[in-house]
């Protein structure tokens, strides 16, 4: 396959053309038109990029920019600078023939996203590297493209945040949701109440100047950065060194456990008012985006019925219950960011006809919340189906359109959905693995944001996102190599084949799971298997899909043999892989847990094993009880489907299936 082949995400109009543009030694970049900063920084990091890519000694690794175009090996045209606002122009076209590819945008933002797609064209064969002859025309779906990283329960250092956003920018994200404070945690420097941050971060925070190094970074790679100030509940950090803000009597403390907690704001004291004003006068200052979001989520209202105070101020105010009463705090908040020139996000809890339309509305609890939202006239984003820490696949991801069909709104209601964001809540994640929980299933939510609707299919996904997960790890992101570093870890430097045979079948539990089968806090490891087992296991899922065309119904007896023969050669591998691992779990304690899940996928095996014999062997097959067979062979794998270490065997639906064709054969 050629780079035209593994876009991703996919450009709205491709027309391959015959012949390529071969990169050499002697390739230039030359900018036309527009000069300004971000441009010409990033056609610096792609030339970078691109020695790297290719191991070329550039001669000429500057960019020319009064250049005589018609020399130049990638010319660029650019009008002007693009505001990181909504619905900026970040279109581009591309044109590549045998002699230069051209790069045309109307604002800087169009061309980063270009360069990006340039750079997935580049393409190897015998001769070097080359970009295929194309021509292509491409725009967003969607304004509003995001990723959420919650530093708040697991704080995660700079250098996360930065590669983080070289991935978003790699695959057109333009919208960097930063979730700054949590009961776990309040992470930004105050200058005005350094309290907040003294007294509820334990020393782990970002300092302003941290915060503008961040911005500045997203900045040039055309992304956004919005901060999130979680109110009025999720605030025990808040009130550590602020409990005079409290609606319940302290003393408070950091929480290291997960879960809601009960701890909130204080919303009917004029206190409050003066000092979220002041703190947010500071903020708002800090972070240049017009959006400042404000949580809103998960407030059960217990301590407020159980202040004498609020309850007085309900009934004097006819305020009927907490979410009216919530209501009139979000409208008190209002008012303070439209102040200071800010408009509000919360999540979908803040929807309330008492608030005027210039909000926006996130939608976690169901795509119900967003279509209501806009038909009520709110802006909203779709974060429902993209959350990342439920470790679902990425088919779940991709097919989760923000605006589907079937949505029932108009077509000036559908102008109200602003596009979605995915979402990495951090309960489960440290720097060390927070990467393979992003990564690489947010590439496919970037294209279902980026892409039109029609060129959205399952067919190859799995195909590109592979070649971009590379493509990904080329920019520092650490999904692929923290896994065999991981498993070396767990073997205490023994050979971790073994291992890796189990872990690539297997995946962690899925939803919030992981919280029932284990008690966790701030500080417990994240250094066991659960941690190094990933999302969507390519193996399991490579297995399940070879039983699918094995099954079907229409394959050829030649097809047949070579699929039985490879799935028996994965079953063998398997059923001889706990001998060698049982070895290696003698001499590495934090093994014990995955000892009788090793065992069983062994076991597993052996049954898959047999029931291709009796698909081969009809002899075999007529000797056997069929029905006593098949409730064996089903409560065996019934009891393999148990999570053990809070992992779980991904291939037994597979071997379930095959059980069944022995069963159902005539």
């Amino acid at each position: 396959m050629k780079g035209l082949d593994y876009l991703l995400p996919k450009p709205v109009t491709v027309i391959p053309k015959p012949g390529g543009l071969r990169i050499t030694p002697a390739f230039t970049v030359g900018i036309e038109g527009f000069q300004g900063r971000r441009i010409i920084s990033s056609a610096s990091r792609f030339l970078n990029r691109l020695a790297e890519k290719t191991g070329l000694f550039l001669n000429n690794n500057k960019l020319v920019t009064e250049p005589k175009i018609e020399e130049i090996s990638l010319a660029i045209n650019c009008q002007r600078h693009g505001e990181l606002i909504l619905n900026e122009d970040e279109s581009y076209t591309i044109e590549v023939n045998d002699h230069q590819a051209v790069l045309i945008a109307l604002t800087d933002l169009g061309v980063l996203r270009g360069l990006e797609t340039i750079l997935q064209l580049v393409t190897p064969d015998q001769d070097g590297y080359y970009l295929p002859a194309v021509q292509i025309r491409d725009y967003p779906r969607f304004p509003w493209r995001g990723l959420m990283i919650d530093c708040a329960r697991h704080f995660q250092p700079l250098e996360v945040i930065k590669r983080n956003l070289d991935g978003m920018a790699a695959v057109k994200l333009n919208v960097f949701h930063w979730h700054l404070t949590d009961d776990q945690g309040f992470r930004v420097e105050s200058t005005v109440f350094p309290r907040l941050h003294q007294y509820g971060s334990h020393g782990m925070y970002y300092t302003q100047k941290q915060i503008k190094e961040v911005i500045a970074y997203a900045d040039d790679r055309g992304i956004r950065v919005i901060p999130e100030f979680d109110l009025p509940g999720h605030t025990s950090s808040w009130l550590v060194g602020h409990p005079e803000l409290a609606s319940a009597p302290g003393p408070y403390q950091i929480e290291t456990s997960f879960g809601v907690h009960e701890a909130t704001i204080n919303p009917v004291r004029e206190e409050t008012y003066a000092f979220l004003d002041a703190l947010f006068h500071e903020m708002t200052d800090l972070f240049s985006d017009e959006y400042v979001h404000i949580g809103g989520d998960e407030n059960s209202g217990k301590q407020w019925l159980a202040n004498k105070e609020i309850r007085a101020f309900m009934t004097a105010k006819k305020i009927p219950d907490t979410h009216e009463l919530q209501g009139y705090f979000n409208q008190r908040l209002f008012a303070i960011l439209s102040k200071y020139k800010k408009k509000m996000i919360g999540w979908d809890e803040i929807l309330s006809p008492d608030l005027p339309p210039k909000i926006v509305i996130q939608s976690w609890r169901g795509r119900e919340s967003m279509i209501q939202a806009a038909k009520l006239g709110y802006k909203s984003i779709l974060s429902h189906g993209y959350y990342l820490d439920l470790i679902q696949p990425t088919a779940l991801h991709y097919l989760n359109d923000p605006l589907p069909l079937d949505s029932g709104l108009t077509l000036e209601e559908s102008k109200n959905i602003l596009g979605g964001e995915a979402t990495m809540w951090s309960e489960f994640v440290s720097p060390e693995t927070i990467d393979s929980r992003i990564w690489p299933r947010t590439a496919a939510i970037a294209e279902r944001l980026w892409s039109p609707v029609t060129l959205c299919a399952l067919d190859d996904l799995y195909q590109r996102l592979e070649r971009s997960s590379l493509h990904l790890e080329e920019l520092g992101l650490t999904h692929e190599k923290n896994y065999p570093m991981m498993l070396r870890r767990l073997t205490a430097g023994e050979e971790i084949a073994p291992l890796k045979n189990l872990v690539d079948v297997c995946e962690p539990v899925k939803n919030y799971e992981r919280t029932v089968q284990r008690f966790y806090t701030t500080f417990s490891p994240l250094t066991r298997v659960v941690d190094a087992a990933r999302p969507d296991a390519k193996v399991a899922r490579e297995f399940r899909k070879l039983v699918n065309q094995f099954r079907s119904e229409s394959i050829q007896e030649k097809d047949a043999h070579q699929l039985q023969a490879e799935l028996e050669k994965r079953l063998i591998l398997w059923r001889d892989n706990h001998a060698a691992l049982e070895l290696i779990i003698q001499h590495s304690p934090i093994l014990q847990g995955i000892h009788s899940l090793s065992a069983d996928l062994s076991t597993v095996a052996m049954i898959g094993l047999e029931a291709l014999s009796f698909l081969e062997n009809q002899d075999e097959r007529k000797q056997i009880d069929v029905g006593e067979y098949s409730k064996r062979q089903k409560a065996l794998l019934q009891a393999a489907k148990k999570p053990r270490g809070q992992v779980e065997l991904m291939i037994i639906s597979a071997i379930e299936q095959i059980v069944e064709l022995v069963v159902g054969k005539k």
